[in-house]
């Protein structure tokens, strides 16, 4: 993998049904370390989520969710350190020897102040996320990732482009729990940027946000440079 941005750090904030994705796919690349920022148990809902398959033993035993996911990809990387914790104001520094950030947590103030931050330390970022509805007894939405790099930064709140106001009640995300396909096409979408980013894959557009709405399996691409 070409070094246009250094691969020694990537932090992955939150590690729920995206981010359990992001890095399954993250642990397959030459990083020296992946960092991993998460303070939940893992329950069954997880399970659902996320790669692979537990035991009912695994689940009985509910381990950290850091603890799970690092014992699954340590047979694959030896670099992955364990932070169970979430990311606040107390420890949000923590952030700043990394390369790279992925955040995959819900939105809200602490977001709002790591994006800050990352944006004040010139570090780059990806956020992603999904807004699912119900309509005639189907499932609707749209997928998202957002980059920020020093390169271009001022779409993410220009135009919004990081919901950061709160949990929104009527997004049918939580009350779903078979999506686990959708979870890795938005994990997928955001590590293949994070490697354009890297200058792995070629990438004439170089967008800085994209979706992929499902009713009409369409895939956009926009705040390009």
């Amino acid at each position: 993998m070409t070094r246009k941005l250094k691969l020694d750090r990537v932090a992955i904030v939150g590690l729920g049904g995206t981010g359990s994705y992001v890095l399954d796919l993250v642990a397959k690349t030459p990083v020296k370390e992946i960092h991993l920022y998460d303070g939940d148990v893992f329950s069954t809902h997880n399970a659902f989520r996320s790669p692979a398959a537990p035991s009912i033993e695994e689940l009985r035993e509910q381990p950290k969710k850091i603890a799970y996911f690092k014992q699954m990809h340590a047979k694959m990387h030896r670099g992955i350190v364990e932070h169970e914790n979430y990311i606040k104001a107390s420890n949000v520094n923590e952030l700043r020897s990394m390369n790279f950030v992925f955040l995959c947590m819900d939105q809200g103030e602490d977001k709002r102040l790591i994006i800050q931050k990352l944006e004040e330390w010139g570090l780059p970022f990806v956020d992603v996320g999904m807004g699912l509805y119900l309509k005639n007894d189907t499932l609707g939405g749209i997928l998202r990732v957002t980059t920020s790099t020093a390169r271009q930064r001022a779409h993410v709140h220009d135009k919004g482009r990081i919901p950061l106001g709160g949990n929104d009640a009527d997004n049918e995300y939580d009350k779903n729990i078979q999506i686990a396909d959708l979870n890795s096409l938005n994990a997928a979408l955001a590590v293949i940027k994070w490697k354009k980013l890297c200058g792995f894959y070629a990438d004439q557009e170089n967008e800085f946000f994209s979706t992929y709405t499902i009713d009409c399996n369409m895939l956009t691409s926009e705040d390009t440079l």
